[in-house]
């Protein structure tokens, strides 16, 4: 019998609290899952890629080890096609959290997009209501704009917040240059 494996793609730049809700909730429903972490040469990013696979590889083992009886998760990194990666995983299925309606018809049409394109099936899973308007975008541009990261602990992990306040003590940083409030403009 084929092995269920969910593929949970993105940047998670940075995870939050909401992509660890969505793992948990995904580990009763496929026998694997892997967290495959993107590499977008077009996308500015807050933590460089290695950074970014080592924290989710620490978030997830811990979370992993809070219930064994659940199904493992790994954390891969990749570049290229999400689809590419998912199959060269032995991926059965595509996992995608959704937040609110916004992400709904976002994730349907590229839902819809890859299963024509590669065959590849999407599930969606609903966050947890404290998570509806978590973004990683969002969180980027609180930081860099000096806001108190401390203040989304509810949001974010808190290896996530110690990482995220040794880039806003760095002046040379990379998170300065996120600093744009759509409100100035």
């Amino acid at each position: 019998m084929r092995e269920h494996i969910a593929i949970y793609a993105g940047s998670f730049d940075p995870i939050t609290s909401g992509h660890l809700d969505v793992i948990t909730r995904a580990r009763g429903m496929f026998d694997r899952i892997i967290v495959g972490i993107g590499h977008n040469p077009d996308k500015k990013s807050l933590f460089p890629f290695d950074e970014r696979v080592e924290i989710a590889t620490t978030l997830i083992d811990a979370l992993v080890s809070e219930n064994t009886d659940l199904a493992p998760v790994s954390v891969e990194q990749y570049s290229g096609l999400t689809v590419d990666f998912a199959k060269q995983s032995g991926g059965s299925a595509l996992l995608r959290g959704i937040r609110n309606v916004t992400d709904l018809a976002m994730e349907t049409q590229l839902a819809i997009t890859n299963r024509q394109v590669a065959n590849m099936e999407t599930v969606f899973i609903i966050t947890g209501e404290a998570y509806a308007f978590t973004s990683s975008s969002l969180i980027r541009q609180i930081a860099a704009l000096g806001g108190d990261v401390e203040r989304l602990e509810s949001i974010i992990p808190s290896l996530v917040i110690e990482r995220i306040k040794k880039l806003q003590d760095d002046p040379a940083s990379l998170l300065h240059s996120f600093g744009k409030d759509a409100h100035m403009e």
